[in-house]
């Protein structure tokens, strides 16, 4: 088994690390211990965990899976130098042990110790890899190299070991091979990544090929507004020189070959694995904002408001990424319940960096999940103004300024945006599904709004909400049956939603299901649905849906089929 390959067994071996009847065995207070830090863990509360980890190793300090599991903890609140002792007694007793081996390999290269190759296990890939990375602070590039090239004959590792060594010959100031790698040319078409194409068009301004390096940028990154492609493209326009950044020491290397392996495990939704490895990594390189940011992200994705929060406020203003760092901490604050915090850190980028678009579509997309839809108007008012001539890839801040409007009360403007949003990117499913379904609530234009959501059925026919869409413009066009069918398939595709399973109701209603109706109303309270839907609902239920409409000075249904 590959040392990093399957890095969900050390979080497994937290959750898992004793068994309840030994932790009886051993006595009340250690018993108390054991239940508490399993708590913690099942919790992702890493600073819990790693206390009550410590208290119950001291009752038991030959317990070999409470130490794995204390490294684990301790590692992910980013204490690495205080889990390199538990590491080192934990691989005496266990030399076998991956999470020890790994503590004490990365605490080898952060002193720039030479890793020793008996130190892991021969099929161990990533370790070779860090092995590799040893041999080039030691200056032996050609054993290096035959050790990247080795890894790649593994299935799985040739993108990841070639993109290895071609950091390591452009470290080395071998730009001509590194290009070869990364374009394709010597090992054919490498997957290509931001960061790779961003390391490609350091390379080729070192060869003094701008023109290229530029062409690069354009064709990967068309329109970007990415403060970090932004800087490169006028550099490069400038003629001014880029530096290559990527790597600046072999332990560098080494900290991008566990990078890499956190941006696998993330992809791969391993959030616990993935705050480890990264955390790693921003200890052999401090100020490695990519990988910062990662461990931010994993920690809200493991409701580590707090800790995510402090990550993304270690990235500097002065930094290329801070734009992405401050937007990623608004979202922990709001995801934390701080929505009022969330608007404050977008309200202060927005002073600094007051002609960034972006900053005023997030501040608006904020105001809107906070049905604040006047200031979020506003908001995107901004970002407009900034946008510039209006091109496809900006349809979404109209459409969004569009939802704004529409739920403020200003449908003529808000119609406006979402007719100029369809010019921007025609026969779009979700514009078209807003508007068709908006001209059905209003009983405008409801022919055109039938051939908009279907249009949008066809493009998304797996979408509950936009077949719901369809089911209610065929019941307010009087046509029930093909109403009630589009209702069954959208409440299949969305069981749990209120509305749709409102709507079913309604339309059950309307061809003479009256107990179904029922039924579905009733389904459609234990859903949650909002305080005035939910009052309507039970109206229905007491009096049915024909008093109500008529209370409502609504058009009656046509006859009814009878209960």
């Amino acid at each position: 088994m590959n040392l990093f390959a399957r890095a969900g067994l050390i979080s497994t071996l937290c959750g898992l690390f004793l068994s309840p009847a030994t932790a009886q065995v051993n006595g009340h207070s250690f018993s108390g211990s054991y239940l508490a830090a399993n708590s913690a863990i099942t919790s992702n509360d890493f600073q819990a965990a790693a206390g009550y980890l410590t208290r119950a190793l001291a009752r038991s300090p030959g317990n070999q899976a409470l130490m794995n599991a204390l490294i684990y903890n301790q590692i992910s609140l980013g204490q690495v130098d205080a889990a390199v002792p538990v590491a080192k007694l934990l691989r005496q007793a266990n030399p076998e042990n991956r999470t020890a081996t790994l503590v004490v390999a990365v605490k080898m290269m952060k002193d720039g110790t030479a890793l020793d190759a008996t130190l892991g296990q021969e099929d161990d890939n990533v370790f070779n890899l860090l092995l590799a990375w040893s041999e080039i602070a030691e200056g032996n590039i050609s054993d290096a190299l035959t050790r990247f090239d080795v890894t790649a004959t593994i299935p799985g590792f040739r993108n990841f070991a070639l993109g290895q060594k071609a950091l390591a010959l452009a470290l080395v100031g071998d730009y001509q091979s590194a290009d070869d790698i990364l374009s394709g040319r010597t090992n054919g078409t490498l997957a290509a990544t931001r960061r790779s194409v961003i390391t490609q068009v350091q390379i080729l301004s070192q060869l003094d090929r701008p023109a290229a390096a530029l062409e690069l940028l354009d064709r990967v990154f068309p329109n970007s507004g990415n403060p970090e492609i932004a800087e490169l493209r006028r550099l490069l326009t400038a003629g001014a020189p880029v530096a290559f950044d990527r790597v600046g020491s072999a332990t560098d290397g080494q900290a991008e070959v566990l990078f890499e392996l956190a941006s696998f495990l993330n992809s791969d939704n391993d959030a616990n694995s993935t705050v480890l490895y990264a955390r790693l990594a921003e200890y052999l390189r401090p100020n490695f904002t990519t990988a910062n940011l990662m461990v931010a992200s994993a920690l809200g994705d493991l409701q580590q408001y707090d800790l995510a929060t402090k990550a993304y406020q270690s990235i500097l203003p002065t930094d290329p990424a801070y734009f992405e760092a401050e937007i990623g901490r608004s979202d922990a604050l709001l995801d934390k319940g701080d929505p009022d915090g969330a608007i404050n850190v977008l309200r202060a980028l927005a002073k600094t960096q007051s002609d960034n678009p972006s900053v005023y579509s997030a501040l608006g997309d904020m105001y809107r999940s906070e049905s604040r839809f006047e200031e979020a108007a506003e908001a995107y008012d901004k970002a407009i103004a900034l946008l510039g001539e209006p091109a496809g890839f900006q349809w979404v801040v109209y459409y969004s300024r569009g939802i704004s409007l529409e739920r403020a009360g200003r449908w003529a403007d808000a119609e406006r945006d979402f007719r100029f949003a369809l010019e921007l990117r025609p026969d779009h499913p979700a514009v078209l599904n807003y508007l068709g379904y908006s001209y059905v609530e209003k009983g405008e234009n409801l022919d055109e709004a039938l051939a908009m959501i279907q249009t949008a059925v066809a493009a998304r026919p797996n979408d509950g909400y936009i077949t719901d869409s369809l089911g209610w413009v065929y019941y307010r066009l009087g046509r029930y049956q093909e109403a009630v069918e589009a209702m069954e398939i959208a409440v299949g595709l969305t069981p749990l939603d209120p509305i749709i399973n409102d709507h079913l109701g309604d339309v059950y209603w309307a061809v003479g299901r009256q107990r179904e109706a029922m039924f579905q109303w009733r389904r459609a309270m234990s859903f949650d649905p909002e305080e005035k839907d939910l009052e309507r609902i039970r109206r229905k239920l007491d009096v049915g849906l024909d008093a109500v409409l008529k209370e409502e000075g609504a058009d009656p249904l046509p006859m009814l089929n009878g209960g």
